[in-house]
C-alpha cells in the first residue's frame, strides 16, 4: 500500500503566537522591568562634535550632585576594560567603549555616571564639562578615499577600512573573476547602461530602545546580564572574554525584545561598561537608552554608493555586469560592520544568469555613527542596485520590465547554481514566482491604471523587483562562536511533547 504523505498540522495554517496574549495585556517583561535591590543607573556623556581631541574633562560638578555613586572618564574605564572585539576577520582600529583621547562621531561616549536613579545620572552627565580641540570632520566617503581628507585612525594609512575587495571575496566565500570575459562582454554589447546609485544611511528606531542590566555575584564569580539583544549567545561569549570570566560564569538573558531590525545584533560598549562596572563596584547596574541617544549611538544601516554598468544584447540578454561599491561604515568597525557590505558584493548576480561579472568593494571610515546589520544586512542593497539597473535597461530597450527579467533568470534546471561571485544557490524557480506575483497583483490592470493616470497629468509609477538572499553562514571560520541557537524537544511518557 502506498504511503500517504502527512503534512504537519501547522503548515499552511494561521498560527496564533503564544507570546501575544501576555504582550497585548501588558504582562511582558522587558529589560527596564528588571528590578534588583540596590540597583544603580548609568548615563553617558557623549560628544557633541564629529571629530576632536579631548583636552580635558571636568567631572567635579557631576560628582557633587546628590545620588551620584561614581563618575568614570574614558581613561579610567580603559584601566579595566580592553578595546572591544569584533566578529569579522578584517583589520580594525582599536575601539574603546568610552573614548580616551579622540572622539570620532557625534554620540561617541566620553564619560559615564553611576547614580541612584536614571534622572540623577542624566543630570550628572549633563554637568560634565569637556574641552575639545576640534578636528576636520570627514563626512564624504568618496572624498575620504582621495587622500585629501583628515585620517581618522593613526594605525591606518588612510581612511580606507577595507579593500578594494575583488569579486568573489567576502565573509566565508571565495571565487575567481575572469576580467577578460567581463571586458569582452562590454565590447560585444549592443547596449550599455551606467548609473551612480545611493543606498541612503538609515537610523533604526525600534519601539524599545536598547537597554542592559548587569548583576555580578562575587561569591559565585558569576555575572547575569539582561539585554534587549538579538544576539545573546555572542553577547555571553564577548562579555566573558572582556571581563576575563569563563563562559560558564556568564548568563545572558534576552527578555522580550521590543524590536531590533538587526541593530540589536551588535554588541555595544554600553553592555561591556555595565558588566564591568557591576563587577568592579559590586552593585547591580542598569542602563536604558533614551530616544535621542538611539539616533546617535545605535548603529546605523546601509549607506552605500554603487557605480553600476550593464552590458546587453539588443534582445535584452544581459552579457555582463560591472559594479563598484563604496561603503561608508562610519567611525569604527562594530561586530559585523566590515562583513555586511560584502553581502552586497556577493549578491551581484541576484536572480540572473549573468555570464560575466566584476564587482569591487571599498569600505571607508567617516566621522559618523558606525554602521552594522540592518534589515537584510547588505542583501537588499544589492537587490536595489541590480533591479534598478534592470529597469534602466528595460527603458533603454523599450521592453516590459517583467519580460526583461524573464529573459535573464537562472533556470530551474541550472540549480545548484554557482554564481560569478562564489556563492552557490541551492534551488529556485524565479519565473514561476514572478508569474504568480504578476497574477495576484493584477499587473496588467495596474499598468493600465498607471497609463491612464499619466494621461491625466498625474505622476504615478509602477515598480517591480526580484529578490534572493544568501543565508545560513554560521557557525564557520568567518562567523565565529556564537552564530548559533539552541532548542530542546522532549517527548514525555504520555505522548505529550514539550519544547
Amino acid at each position: 500500500m502506498a504511503a500517504t504523505p502527512v503534512l504537519p498540522k501547522l503548515v499552511g495554517q494561521r498560527v496564533k503566537r503564544r507570546e501575544d496574549p501576555r504582550l497585548i495585556q501588558g504582562r511582558g517583561t522587558y529589560v527596564d522591568d528588571v528590578k534588583i535591590a540596590g540597583m544603580q543607573h548609568l548615563a553617558f556623556k557623549r560628544s557633541d562634535i564629529a571629530h576632536g581631541r579631548i583636552r580635558s574633562i571636568d567631572t567635579s560638578a557631576a560628582e557633587a550632585l546628590e545620588g551620584v555613586e561614581a563618575v568614570f572618564t574614558g581613561a579610567q574605564i580603559a584601566d579595566f576594560l580592553a578595546p572591544m572585539p569584533i566578529g569579522t576577520p578584517f583589520p580594525s582600529p582599536a575601539h574603546r567603549a568610552v573614548a580616551v583621547d579622540t572622539v570620532r562621531f557625534v554620540g561617541d561616549p566620553v564619560a559615564v555616571v553611576v547614580a541612584s536613579d536614571r534622572y540623577a545620572a542624566r543630570d550628572a552627565a549633563d554637568a560634565i564639562v569637556v574641552d575639545y580641540e576640534p578636528l576636520p570632520a570627514v563626512v564624504d566617503p568618496e572624498k575620504a578615499m582621495s587622500g585629501e581628507s583628515a585620517v581618522l585612525h593613526a594605525d591606518f594609512e588612510n581612511n580606507v577600512a577595507l579593500g578594494p575587495l575583488p569579486s568573489g571575496t567576502g565573509v566565508g566565500r571565495k571565487g575567481a573573476v575572469d576580467n577578460t570575459a567581463v571586458d569582452a562582454a562590454f565590447e560585444a554589447a549592443d547596449v550599455v547602461i551606467a548609473q551612480r546609485m545611493v543606498n541612503q544611511r538609515l537610523a533604526p528606531s525600534s519601539i524599545e530602545a536598547r537597554g542592559v542590566v548587569a548583576h555580578y555575584e562575587p561569591g559565585r564569580e558569576a555575572l547575569t546580564i539582561w539585554s534587549s539583544s538579538q544576539n545573546p549567545h555572542i553577547l555571553r561569549t564577548f562579555v566573558a572574554r572582556m571581563l576575563d570570566l569563563g563562559e560558564d560564569r556568564v548568563r545572558a538573558i534576552a527578555p522580550e525584545v521590543g524590536g531590533g531590525f538587526g541593530a540589536k545584533i551588535n554588541i555595544y560598549g554600553e553592555e561591556y561598561v555595565a558588566a564591568a562596572l557591576a563587577k568592579r563596584l559590586g552593585l547591580p547596574i542598569k542602563w536604558i537608552e533614551d530616544r535621542s541617544e538611539a539616533f546617535l549611538a545605535t548603529v546605523h544601516g546601509r549607506d552605500l554608493i554603487a557605480y553600476v554598468e550593464l552590458a546587453a544584447a539588443r534582445d535584452g540578454k544581459v552579457l555582463g555586469l560591472r559594479m563598484r561599491i563604496i561603503a561608508d561604515i562610519g567611525a569604527y568597525n562594530m561586530l559585523l560592520t566590515a562583513g555586511v557590505p560584502t553581502n552586497s558584493m556577493t549578491m551581484a548576480n541576484a536572480t540572473y544568469a549573468i555570464p560575466a561579472i566584476r564587482a569591487t568593494l571599498t569600505e571607508v571610515f567617516t566621522n559618523k555613527t558606525p554602521t552594522d546589520a540592518y534589515r537584510g544586512a547588505g542583501r537588499p542593497e544589492a537587490a536595489y542596485f541590480v533591479e534598478r539597473a534592470m529597469d534602466i535597461l528595460a527603458r533603454e530597450l523599450d521592453v516590459d520590465p517583467a519580460e526583461l527579467r524573464r529573459r535573464n533568470f537562472i533556470q530551474p534546471d541550472q540549480f545548484p547554481f554557482k554564481t560569478q561571485m562564489g556563492a552557490v544557490y541551492d534551488s529556485g524557480d524565479y519565473e514561476k514566482a514572478l508569474d504568480h506575483a504578476l497574477h495576484v497583483s493584477g499587473w496588467e490592470q495596474l499598468q493600465s491604471e498607471r497609463d491612464a493616470a499619466r494621461a491625466d497629468g498625474r505622476l504615478v509609477g509602477l515598480g517591480l523587483s526580484m529578490y534572493v538572499e544568501i543565508c545560513g553562514m554560521g557557525p564557520s571560520s568567518s562567523l565565529p562562536p556564537g552564530g548559533w541557537e539552541h532548542s530542546q524537544v522532549t517527548v514525555e511518557r504520555d505522548g505529550r511533547i514539550s519544547a
